[in-house]
């Protein structure tokens, strides 16, 4: 991180550009990026962000994409006269992302049963309740990159391999994990399952 950035500070800055972290760059990567920065410029800038709290970042950076999406998407069901209550949910990926979204899907009364990972994706029908949610950090700050080893706290989940959760019929999909998740036979897939809305969450 610090290498990088001994390259980077040159042509970045707050009125320049502001990097963000992204895949497996997180508060931590960032902390080291801006430590350095701060050590060449000799300055205390906006000039990352996903900056932790000490170091001038914003209070639910971690939450704030899966929260604002799957608020979007409240008022996109509202619209329809229709909520989260009792819907099926996938979603793909396992991050901070994913796990904003589960979190906040199953505040609005929906039942996530899906992440996925680049190892495969994990059906959990019973749906994500809040330990399972929690575990989702502990899955992510492992730096593994894999959701398979869900399977060995909630046994009573399934492992998929190589395979993306649209498959699983639901009611609403939200890609969270990287862009352009969902092509066209995904889609075709989806609307066989019957699902209705498709927010996407992660993007380009």
């Amino acid at each position: 991180c610090q290498a990088f950035m001994l390259e980077l500070w040159r042509i970045i800055g707050p009125s320049t550009d502001v990097p963000a972290g992204d895949i497996g760059t997180g508060g931590r990567e960032i902390g080291f990026m801006y430590g350095m920065y701060k050590k060449l410029q000799m300055e205390n800038s906006g000039v990352l962000t996903g900056k932790g709290l000490n170091w001038g970042g914003s209070l639910i950076r971690p939450e704030a994409t899966g929260f604002g999406a799957t608020y979007f998407a409240n008022d996109m069901l509202q619209t329809n006269n229709d909520t989260f209550k009792g819907k099926i949910v996938t979603v793909s990926g396992f991050g901070n992302v994913a796990w904003g979204v589960a979190l906040k899907v199953t505040e609005l009364g929906g039942k996530v049963v899906t992440i996925s990972g680049p190892d495969g994706y994990i059906y959990d029908k019973e749906g994500l309740d809040h330990d399972k949610i929690e575990y989702l950090l502990e899955l992510r700050a492992s730096n593994n990159d894999i959701v398979s080893p869900y399977i060995k706290e909630f046994p009573e989940a399934t492992f998929f391999a190589g395979k993306k959760p649209w498959e699983v019929p639901c009611d609403i999909a939200m890609p969270s994990a990287i862009q352009n998740e969902l092509n066209g036979e995904d889609a075709i897939i989806l609307i066989k399952n019957g699902a209705k809305y498709v927010i996407e969450v992660s993007n380009m």
